[in-house]
């Protein structure tokens, strides 16, 4: 028997994609008879809620005053610090563990740093987590990285990146430090491709995140306008929540795009299998990814993904898809028309993204980091 305590500031409903992952690895784990974990997270209501995930899986949620459920402010950042410290330090009393996992370097690492010397710790760096060209966290960066960041790197058993692209930035953050790969996975059964689905003509474009600067919707936006500016019957949905909607949507006005592009905010789960098989080609502008968790999802969906160049895009985009070096609306407008011209390669592209897919199972995810624990502790 392997006890593990993970840990994770974001976990469902709160945040995003490393919460996502974190969950789909915890259902590959439930029921195992061979592990025991404890899992230390966040809720967005303050108080001290339990519940049984599995048999052999507990969540402890630390509430907060949570303004906004997928988006961290540095205060809500410290409060949940505060608040998780002491509970973390009780499961290290009442608890034999083997190892401490957490998601994310910060500021979840925060907590096994402190612990170094009772416990060895693995860390799951995420994205956000590791400097690079995220503009609302700059400033955070450049104060943390060299005083908190790279002290909780050294002191890890194991430094795990969920693409290369993210290790590549990694070492450029920390150089001399080792660091694994382990890719996010996807679930195959829930996510399958409409293979039946008639052609309309319309070519119907998805893309699928939070509405931040990072993901630059605004060049979608214009990439669409110049598709129907050419005579291109296109149509796109933007699928998450965030901080630019209001923009975007005044943008959808000034453009005359609103019969052009749909905004329909956070979706719960359970909705994104349909929405992905509703659509054609799954589309991306973003800066920086660890892995897109929605482009394997779109890949499992059977949706070709057109993307600027970003981390994570080189270990999913062959044959399945288009990398667009150029970050300009007229190179992704020339990647989509040329889907759009030819129907063809479009359903080539489809086939070979649910086989691409079918290589990042979370089953083999969950195996690697087996292998990975007993190593460590």
């Amino acid at each position: 028997m392997m006890k593990i305590l993970m840990l994770n500031y974001e976990f469902p409903p709160m945040g995003g994609g490393g919460g996502q992952a974190h969950r789909a690895l915890l259902q590959q784990y439930a029921g195992r008879r061979d592990l025991d974990v404890q899992v230390l997270t966040s809720a967005p209501k303050p108080g001290l809620a339990t519940e049984e995930f599995a048999p052999n899986i507990r969540i402890y949620r630390i509430g907060i005053h949570k303004k906004d459920l997928h988006l961290w402010r540095r205060g809500e950042i410290i409060a949940w610090l505060c608040k998780a410290g002491s509970s973390y330090r009780r499961l290290l009393r009442e608890g034999k563990y083997d190892l401490v996992h957490a998601f994310f370097g910060f500021p979840t690492g925060w907590l096994c740093y402190r612990s170094a010397k009772r416990l060895p710790y693995i860390i799951s760096l995420r994205g956000s987590d590791v400097p690079g060209a995220n503009a609302r966290l700059k400033l955070d960066y450049k104060i943390l990285g060299p005083l908190v960041f790279k002290p909780i790197w050294k002191k890890a058993s194991a430094l795990v990146a969920c693409s290369e692209g993210l290790k590549a930035r990694a070492l450029q953050f920390l150089p001399s430090t080792q660091i694994d790969v382990i890719p996010n996975g996807v679930d195959l059964e829930r996510f399958h491709p409409a293979w039946a689905r008639g052609d309309s003509g319309m070519l119907k474009l998805l893309t699928v995140g939070r509405l931040s600067v990072t993901k630059r919707l605004p060049l979608l936006l214009e990439t669409v306008e110049l598709l129907r500016g050419e005579g291109s019957k296109v149509h796109l949905t933007v699928v998450g929540g965030g901080a630019l909607e209001p923009e975007l949507r005044r943008s959808l006005g000034e453009k005359d795009l609103r019969d052009a592009v749909t905004l329909l905010g956070r979706r719960d789960g359970d909705q994104m299998p349909e929405i992905y098989r509703q659509h054609d080609v799954f589309v991306s502008a973003s800066m920086q990814e660890g892995m897109s968790n929605a482009m394997l999802e779109a890949m499992a969906s059977g949706l070709p993904i057109v993307t600027m160049r970003c981390e994570g895009v080189d270990e999913l985009i062959a044959d399945n898809g288009v990398v667009v070096d150029n970050p300009q609306p007229d190179a992704l407008t020339a990647a989509i028309q040329r889907l759009a011209d030819d129907r063809a390669v479009l359903r080539a592209m489809s086939v070979a993204a649910r086989k691409k897919a079918e290589s990042f199972g979370w089953d083999k995810v969950a195996d690697a980091y087996l292998q990975l624990y007993a190593k460590v502790k």
